[in-house]
């Protein structure tokens, strides 16, 4: 008889035998495949084992950055005090005294001339800079105000004699009143064949509205001691001694604008008085009137101005450097130039000029 094979009942556990395992106690639990792809490439490390250094970074890496960041800084504070400098000066020369060897400075005369302090200023540089050998006065104006015109056309005169330096005047379009007033100080005068030159007088205006203010029911109240003390009030007609008044200043400047060209020309005032009626010439005309000493463009003025200074080959021309405002210099302005100051709207003085209309 076969014997009866069966299983032992379960002893409990002795101090000697160890607690049996429950099952899947070695199932890992449930993972992505992708944490199970980190896993196998960073294993967990060993206990007992190190972890193995990290990699530290060279004292080089980190000179170089400073580096690199202390000159982005200077460049940017460079740039910035540079801009405030050029916004500050406006005009300062593109020319170095004493370097880029002999030029010729070219300085352009633009518009209704009625701020001459700039012109002035280069034109003062120019002739305190010894690279500089000949200064030509590019004109394109129909002239501007008496005093500012006057101005221009002293400080030629002195840079020519107290610096020995020679300026000429080439006109482009228009030479006209103040801007030929400013070209008569020049040691010679160039103009096209087809350019305005002339018109040596003086006009003095302003708008009357007294009408206007009739119109409106509106009236003037002005208190005044002095007979001529409100002498060209624009509300009112002008009384017979006010226009003998007026008459006397422009009849004045006149004379003064007449002896001047007499003087620049290397003339006489007799001789000028008959040409200064007012009206222009064109510059095939002004020539054989004197009023001109020859025929081209600033091509040619310029060569031959080159050719007196010595400058041989291709003469070399210095400008002043641009005027425009960048973002810094228009916000910091404390002109009027982005808005207007109102009251200028009633700025209504009478002007005296020297321009051609």
């Amino acid at each position: 008889m076969p014997e009866d094979i069966t299983t032992p009942p379960p002893q409990p556990p002795t101090a000697d035998t160890p607690p049996a395992a429950p099952p899947y106690a070695y199932a890992p639990p449930y993972s992505s495949p992708y944490a199970q792809a980190a896993s196998y490439a960073q294993p967990a490390p060993y206990p007992g084992y190190p972890q193995p250094p990290r990699r530290r970074r060279s004292a080089w890496f980190w000179v170089a950055i400073l580096g690199g960041s202390f000159a982005v800084i200077a460049l940017l504070l460079t740039g910035l005090v540079w801009s405030i400098v050029r916004s500050v000066n406006g005009d300062s020369e593109a020319a170095i005294d004493g370097l880029g060897g002999s030029k010729i400075g070219v300085i352009d005369i633009d518009g209704i001339i009625l701020d001459p302090d700039k012109i002035d200023t280069q034109i003062r540089k120019f002739g305190d800079d010894s690279s500089v050998k000949a200064i030509i006065l590019h004109i394109n104006s129909p002239g501007g105000g008496a005093a500012a015109s006057q101005e221009i056309y002293n400080e030629v005169v002195r840079v020519r004699h107290e610096k020995n330096k020679k300026i000429v005047a080439s006109v482009e379009s228009v030479g006209a009143s103040g801007a030929y007033y400013i070209a008569s100080g020049c040691d010679k005068i160039y103009a096209n064949n087809a350019s305005v030159v002339g018109s040596i007088g003086v006009i003095m205006e302003w708008t009357n509205y007294g009408d206007l203010l009739k119109w409106a029911k509106m009236k003037s109240v002005v208190i005044h001691t002095g007979t001529l003390k409100d002498a060209g009030d624009p509300t009112r007609e002008m009384t017979p001694a006010e226009q003998a008044y007026f008459q006397s200043l422009v009849d004045n400047m006149y004379g003064q604008f007449v002896h001047d060209v007499a003087v620049g020309r290397h003339s006489s005032d007799d001789k000028i008085r008959p040409l200064a009626t007012g009206q222009v010439w064109t510059g095939q005309q002004s020539l054989p009137l004197g009023l001109i000493d020859k025929v081209g463009g600033f091509r040619v003025a310029l060569i031959d101005t080159a050719r007196d200074a010595g400058i041989k080959g291709e003469p070399t021309i210095a400008r002043p450097a641009s005027d425009k405002k960048g973002l810094l210099a228009t916000l910091t302005d404390d002109s009027d130039s982005l808005f207007p100051n109102p009251s200028k709207l009633l700025d209504q003085s009478p002007g005296f000029y020297f321009m051609w209309k």
